[in-house]
């Protein structure tokens, strides 16, 4: 397999696609190739759209790649219409691979609809906010498993999780692939079990397109590194564990269930995940030193953190009993307030006490911590002006709101603008985020069959 002609060929994407271009080239692929591809039905969404499997080849493993696992992601989306049509129209890249491949392009179609506002362009980091839906933990489809683990308990799964449980179960995968991406930053991975002869290939892989390693922060402290920017995959169990070491008042209360890669445990699958940023900056994997303690900036990035959150919640509060509708925004936006300031006194206890944080940062933990941070929370303050504006949308006229909705929108464009002046950054081309990820992919699943 040439990894590097198929990467040559990856075309130059403008624009991500919507849940219904999406589905209407999954059937115009099947009406090619009715020999090697199909779709089925294997659910449907809470909305109720149904969920679509596409089964490509009869091979004797069993790849399962889904995309939009959670629905601000649509990278994944893109790498499965090119992966998809690579497949059907390369014979000899099916049989020297040997796999029986399973898609669901868009896991989470309701939610992603919610997102396609961006989905067009333009690409900056105030209009991706602008326009931004990330469901709270407990609608997350890939983090909605059934668990029983200490006092965390959970056999509630959403339909769209119950879809991808029965396709697991079905298919007991070698691979199972699930497409995610990251907002700002470098490429990293996560994968279940050491593989140390696919972390040469996924060290040079963002290189190939003009793409950096993320060497900065993991997205979680817990994160363990096998090598740099490949990652142990986080469980709910590491989380809890975690929450409980250092002093969380109920870990059980843990917005997230169990994931994928949990759930296809007892099967022996292999697991990987490669985040992909949409936009990148030439800090992001800078590993000079700087003369600020790594302990210093987590500390100042919770303390940015906080402060943002806390005019959230003073704006809400005059807002509060004006409020009408109970949206997915809404409880997107509830849940990641409320959990970043029951949970931050972890973070701030472990980056006082921690050995590894008593040492100067890298230009990359810098970044990570001033830059990174204030970015996600700009998607706060988008999610609390579309809260708004979609209540004026629907008739309600309550003054005190649409004067606070008028200054939500204001301190977005305000913060949006600040953040992109202080920074170098690019929105990184589609063709390289999909290249990246198809080229792991494929790799990862010739390891496999090896």
């Amino acid at each position: 397999m040439d990894l590097r002609t198929i990467a040559d060929d990856i075309p130059d994407y403008q624009s991500f696609l919507t849940v219904d271009e999406l589905n209407a080239s999954s059937h115009q692929l099947v009406e090619r190739y009715p020999e090697i591809a199909s779709i089925r039905q294997v659910g449907e969404t809470r909305r109720g759209d149904p969920i679509e499997l596409l089964t490509i080849g009869d091979g004797h493993h069993d790849a399962f790649v889904f995309g939009g696992p959670h629905p601000n992601e649509p990278i994944g989306c893109m790498t499965l219409e090119y992966l998809s049509q690579r497949l059907c129209e390369d014979e000899s890249l099916r049989d020297e691979l040997g796999y029986t491949w399973r898609f669901i392009k868009s896991i989470d179609a309701d939610g992603m609809r919610l997102n396609e506002g961006w989905f067009k362009g333009p690409f900056t980091p105030s209009n991706y906010a602008r326009h931004f839906y990330r469901p709270a933990a407990f609608e997350q489809v890939e983090w909605t498993f059934p668990i029983e683990y200490k006092k965390l308990s959970w056999n509630a799964p959403l339909p769209e999780t119950k879809a991808l449980m029965d396709v697991i179960d079905e298919t007991k995968p070698t691979l199972l692939y699930s497409l995610h991406n990251a907002g700002f930053g470098g490429v990293y991975y996560y994968v279940n079990r050491a593989c140390p002869p696919l972390y040469d290939t996924f060290h040079a892989l963002p290189d190939w397109f003009d793409l950096a390693l993320d060497l900065g922060e993991p997205e979680m402290t817990i994160a363990k590194p096998y090598a740099p920017a490949i990652y142990h995959m986080l469980s709910s169990t590491d989380m809890y564990d975690h929450l409980e070491r250092h002093g969380a008042p109920d870990p059980s209360a843990l917005g997230f269930k169990a994931s994928s890669a949990q759930y296809a445990e007892k099967y022996g699958s292999f697991f990987l995940i490669v985040e992909m940023p949409y936009f990148d900056e030439p800090r992001v994997n800078d590993p000079s030193p700087t003369d600020i303690r790594r302990r210093d900036a987590i500390l100042q990035s919770l303390d940015m953190k906080m402060a943002l959150d806390n005019w959230i919640l003073e704006q809400m509060q005059s807002v509060q009993g004006a409020l009408r509708l109970d949206t997915p925004v809404r409880r997107a936006l509830d849940e990641f307030i409320t959990n970043f300031a029951k949970y931050q006194a972890v973070d701030r206890k472990w980056a006082l006490e921690a050995e590894e944080t008593d040492r100067p940062a890298t230009q990359a933990e810098l970044f990570s911590n001033l830059y990174t941070g204030r970015f996600y929370k700009l998607l706060n303050l988008g999610l609390f002006a579309r809260m708004l504006e979609y209540e004026a949308k629907h008739g309600n006229a309550d003054p005190s709101l649409l004067d606070t909705k008028e200054i939500a929108v204001a301190k977005l464009n305000e913060e949006g603008a600040k953040l992109e002046s202080e920074l170098d950054y690019r929105a990184i081309p589609i063709r390289s985020l999909v290249g990246v990820q198809v080229c792991a992919g494929l790799a990862t699943a010739a390891y496999l069959n090896e």
